[in-house]
């Protein structure tokens, strides 16, 4: 066993991690079980939300370009977290090389930025839209909104790459147990025996950065918001514009509280790890499955232009039945 004494001179690159998940909780096999399902669920929501908004010309706008980004940030997300969930705790594959372990680190960490990048730019277009109606559309253009999207890909990609890069200039001369569901950054660099500070400190900027500035951003959006709903004269104008922004409130909710509670108190607090990889993988899981119902049941936009859709089928599919009526008349 090489020692932290010894370690200055011999830097020690593994070849394997091992994953450790829920550790000794009863029934952890059905929670990942769930998990799967979750992901199913997922990907059929979110396929449908993007596969409409492609084909349903009504919703070409800059608004439903974002809403398009987020249910492609949620497909990416759980297809980086569930699938090797499952191979890695049903098949019982808890070993990553080291490569693998930096690559799962990466695109984890890059689609959950992603996500809560994209709850931003939500906002950002309720903000326009509502206290700048007559230049909504000048400001929020379909172009604009793309550049932003490309952005913020590639703002996440060059910050969550110094982040990983960090991680290869430690020394890990003892535990190569990651006490998480996936190479989480956190618990990856702790088990390193050289100096770690650098990526403690590029973890509190990327957290900084990706959680609690977009939170905050929203949150002043949204007093900003209610300021402008206080200048509209009528009750029925502050009704509507209140309801085009409660499914995105209930997004953030869901997003970003659990996150910002563990993140915020951990500080102070030591949890217990299944406690933090419980909330880290239901914060990470539920609500990419949850997105798209929220945006097609709380969303008139949405909700008239499936029903108009349906409408067009059904129409479509009755003018065939009465021809057939009329040839034996």
């Amino acid at each position: 066993m090489i020692t932290k004494n010894s370690v200055n001179n011999t830097f020690i690159r593994p070849q394997l991690f091992y994953i450790t998940g829920l550790y000794e909780m009863p029934f952890a096999k059905c929670f990942y079980i769930f998990l799967s399902i979750v992901y199913i669920l997922t990907m059929f929501f979110n396929v449908f939300v993007i596969v409409f908004i492609y084909f349903e010309q009504s919703l070409h706008s800059a608004k439903y370009i974002a809403v398009t980004h987020l249910a492609l940030a949620d497909l990416c997300s759980s297809t980086t977290i569930i699938p090797k969930v499952i191979d890695t705790f049903l098949f019982n594959s808890n070993f990553i090389t080291y490569e693998a372990c930096l690559t799962n680190m990466f695109f984890v960490h890059f689609f959950n930025a992603i996500q809560s990048l994209s709850l931003v730019i939500l906002a950002y277009d309720r903000l326009v839209a509502i206290c700048l109606p007559l230049q909504y559309h000048s400001i929020n253009t379909c172009s604009r909104m793309k550049a932003i999207i490309v952005s913020i890909w590639l703002f996440c990609a060059a910050l969550l790459s110094v982040m990983v890069l960090l991680i290869t200039r430690l020394s890990f001369c003892q535990s190569t147990v990651i006490n998480s569901f996936f190479c989480d950054h956190g618990p990856v660099y702790r088990l390193a025996c050289n100096d770690f500070s650098p990526n403690i400190i590029m973890a509190l900027i990327n957290t900084a950065l990706l959680l609690f500035l977009p939170l905050i951003f929203i949150l002043f959006s949204y007093i900003a918001i209610g300021i402008a709903l206080l200048k509209i004269a009528s009750a029925e104008g502050r009704h509507k514009a209140i309801k085009t922004c409660i499914s995105h409130m209930i997004l953030v909710a869901i997003s970003y509280f659990p996150m910002a509670v563990i993140y915020g108190s951990s500080q102070f607090v030591n949890f217990h790890p299944n406690a933090r990889i419980l909330n880290n993988s239901l914060s990470a899981t539920i609500p990419p499955m949850i997105n798209p119902l929220i945006y097609t049941l709380k969303t008139e936009e949405m909700m008239d232009a499936i029903k108009n859709r349906l409408k067009r089928k059904l129409e479509k599919q009755s003018k065939p039945m009465i021809n057939i009526k009329f040839l034996y008349q």
